[in-house]
């Protein structure tokens, strides 16, 4: 017989008989995140980096990666949208990554799998008519234009 009436069994001995039982809030709800607390507390424990573990620490740590992935998954998203796609893969995480100054630093050592790299031409390689063309334009407003005639070889052989 368990229950308001008669003894509790073995395990309820500090619990409260009768009436509503509370509802459990979590540590992450408390501290309004999405990342888990608990587990990111549990591994940190199991992890042994310190003998003791504080009961803020967790929370923090919990705090910063949600920020972190929160940063990283908007610019992602932008740069899902500048492709004109609607689905993020690892070529917009690493393009989101790389062309941040903060998060290229933090994560300069890491390969990101099928992301690729930089779209990068150095300008040695460009075609010269290219080159001229935006070149000359600069050139064009600040002196005349010589009219095109015979190399200056075959004009000095003449006179």
């Amino acid at each position: 017989m368990d229950g308001a009436g008669g003894k509790a069994k073995k395990g309820a001995v500090g619990k409260k008989l009768g009436g509503p039982r509370k509802k459990s809030v979590t540590r992450s709800v408390k501290a309004g995140l999405q990342f888990p607390v608990g587990r990111i507390g549990r591994f940190l424990k199991k992890g042994r980096y310190a003998q003791r573990v504080g009961s803020g620490a967790p929370v923090y740590l919990a705090a910063v990666l949600e920020y972190l992935a929160a940063e990283v998954l908007e610019l992602a998203g932008n740069a899902a949208r500048d492709n004109k796609k609607t689905r993020i893969i690892p070529r917009h995480v690493l393009l989101a990554i790389r062309n941040d100054e903060e998060l290229g630093r933090l994560l300069g050592g890491v390969t990101i799998a099928h992301g690729g790299v930089l779209p990068n031409i150095n300008p040695l390689l460009l075609p010269k008519k290219a080159a001229e063309k935006a070149g000359t334009e600069k050139v064009a407003a600040k002196s005349p234009k010589k009219p095109a005639g015979k190399s200056p070889k075959k004009a000095a052989a003449k006179a």
